[in-house]
């Protein structure tokens, strides 16, 4: 085991070696984990619909067993997403909690239809229902698939892996520790090559890394200073063509080795005790957005121990908590849960502008890019699009029949754009 000390917060890092084996089978097409192709939340589709609501552009919708704040992923033909049932449903009456119970569902993107879901009971003591879980619940870690099986995070009930007809294959324990504040889960897992890489931060205030095709631990990174975040980690290039797992943790970012887990960088980053949003990268350029009080910074990857001063490119101020940003071209969007847009030049960090959302109330999902345009979605307010090279103004604001919460962030596959609430999962695209 690798001992770090660091900055007195008792930074202890454990790894093992890591089998190299298959690599990931799904296609440029597929949006297969949270944010889309390594969360970068950008699709190359084209002729995506600018406008709708219940009769037009919508191809279809349809009814979930219970809500969550998950998104949707696709791969190939088929749709994965996870809601929750048996407690919380109702904020006013939410019921016995020893009936929770999560469920991995799966849908055809042609039409909706659900093609099968696989309950689980959770694993108790889970949290109450109350404070911000009321507020996104208990599904909001997004599946993960690498095109022959698919990944769910439930918190305290572990990580578990189905194959794509809906077989549980297996099921790990990751910990059953309580966020900070007791505010439930909400990092989604990713993978590497024959790895499940999961921010188990309230579980168990580790990085833990599991053998994708046996749940096994492979290695497991503690540390204590990753409480407080709810932040899905991503893979950014590093020199001599490796690459570094990157996560955002409160007032740092840091990068991993992630075949092993040891730790490897850590730079000054969103000055927040509580982070929530997940970094962008291009290049060997990470890009982290967020804090209640505004954050923003791009750092190259590469570097050993404190690279804040011999690493950072920028660093501004620019307000998104919840959401993640998105970068389009060579602009990085974000949006706060107020509604205030901003824009910010990736090369030099300058504002491009910030503009507010008329009536747009408030924002958890993350902003995607496709099509020459940015799709915000409020949770009660409907849907902006914003054109990708404007100044803020929106070209459409698109509101279906539906008064529960949208919280979860769009998917977009084939020409489609997946939007979920906590009643229903919506398909639009342009109509022929």
């Amino acid at each position: 085991m690798l001992r770090l000390i660091h900055r007195g917060n008792g930074l202890c890092l454990a790894a093992a070696l890591v089998l190299l084996t298959t690599t990931c089978l799904t296609n440029a097409a597929d949006w297969p984990r949270f944010r889309g192709p390594n969360g970068s939340a950008v699709s190359e589709a084209q002729d995506l619909p600018t406008k709708w609501d219940d009769k037009t552009n919508l191809l279809w919708k349809t009814p979930l067993p219970g809500p969550g704040s998950s998104s949707p992923i696709v791969v190939g033909e088929r749709v994965y997403l996870t809601s929750y049932t048996g407690y919380g449903a109702d904020r006013s009456a939410p019921g016995d909690i020893q009936k929770l119970e999560r469920h991995l569902i799966c849908a055809s993107l042609a039409d909706g239809k659900i093609l099968w879901d696989k309950a689980v009971a959770a694993a108790q003591p889970e949290d109450p229902f109350q404070g911000f879980i009321r507020d996104h619940g208990y599904a909001t870690s997004t599946p993960a698939s690498d095109g022959e099986r698919v990944y769910v995070f439930y918190g305290k009930s572990g990580v578990l892996a189905y194959d794509l007809d809906g077989n549980e294959l297996w099921r790990a324990p990751v910990g059953t520790g309580s966020a900070k504040n007791r505010w439930g889960t909400g990092s989604s897992p990713i993978i590497y090559k024959n790895l499940v890489i999961v921010n188990a931060a309230a579980e168990s205030r580790a990085m833990v890394g599991l053998d994708k095709l046996t749940g096994k631990e492979i290695w497991k990174s503690d540390a204590d200073n990753l409480f407080g975040s709810w932040s899905t980690p991503v893979m950014v290039d590093a020199p001599e063509g490796k690459q570094e797992l990157v996560v955002s943790a409160p007032y740092e970012l840091w990068g991993f080795d992630p075949e092993t887990g040891k730790f490897l960088w850590y730079a000054d980053a969103v000055a927040d005790d509580t982070i929530c949003g997940s970094v962008v990268t291009r290049g060997n350029i990470v890009y982290a957005v967020g804090g209640r009080g505004g954050s923003a910074v791009a750092i190259t990857s590469g570097g050993r121990g404190d690279v804040s001063k011999t690493k950072t490119l920028w660093n501004k101020s620019l307000s998104s908590y919840v959401p993640s940003p998105v970068l389009a071209g060579d602009r990085i969007f974000c949006v706060n849960e107020r509604g205030i847009l901003g824009c910010l030049n990736a090369k030099d960090g300058h504002q491009e502008f910030q503009a507010r959302l008329s009536n747009a109330g408030s924002i958890y999902a993350s902003p995607v890019a496709a099509d020459g345009k940015v799709f915000l979605v409020t949770r009660q307010n409907g849907t902006f699009v914003i054109a990708a090279d404007g100044d803020g103004k929106s070209l459409a604001l698109n509101k279906f029949d539906d008064d529960s919460d949208f919280n979860a962030s769009p998917a977009v596959a084939n020409g489609k754009l997946l939007l979920r609430s906590n009643r229903a999962l919506y398909c639009v695209g342009n109509k022929r």
